[in-house]
């Protein structure tokens, strides 16, 4: 069950995305990757997803300047994604500017074999 707070906060966060997330966005959405559907600041549970597609059970997280002081909650958070069965790609807000191709291969290469990738370690371009 989704808190009505934090769908209220997703609602409010697409309204104001970063402009990292709408690069990415731009990148992602009308299924131009793969022919694949995802959801932008999507509420599941406690936590809002910046991208999500349930189908292959990915989820996207970008990690802006306030990620560098949160490492505890960002394992949470993706404990709490993996014990529902999602992977999670993590990937620095430089790494979509400078290396927009390495990390739009990395997402395709999770979405075509998710059962034999693994998330890459924070910053890591797989």
């Amino acid at each position: 069950m989704v808190d009505k707070v934090v769908v209220k906060f997703a609602k409010d966060h697409r309204k104001n995305s970063t402009n990292t997330e709408e690069f990415l966005w731009l990148l992602l959405k009308n299924r131009q990757l793969n022919g694949v559907k995802f959801r932008r600041q999507e509420p599941m549970g406690q936590y809002i997803a910046d991208f999500v597609n349930h189908e292959n059970k990915l989820v996207i997280e970008l990690d802006g300047w306030q990620h560098y002081h949160s490492r505890e909650k960002d394992v949470d958070r993706d404990a709490w994604f993996s014990s529902r069965g999602y992977t999670v790609l993590r990937f620095r807000n430089d790494e979509i500017s400078d290396n927009r191709d390495e990390v739009l291969e990395a997402i395709r290469k999770q979405l075509l074999s998710p059962h034999l990738a693994s998330s890459p370690a924070r910053g890591e371009v797989k």
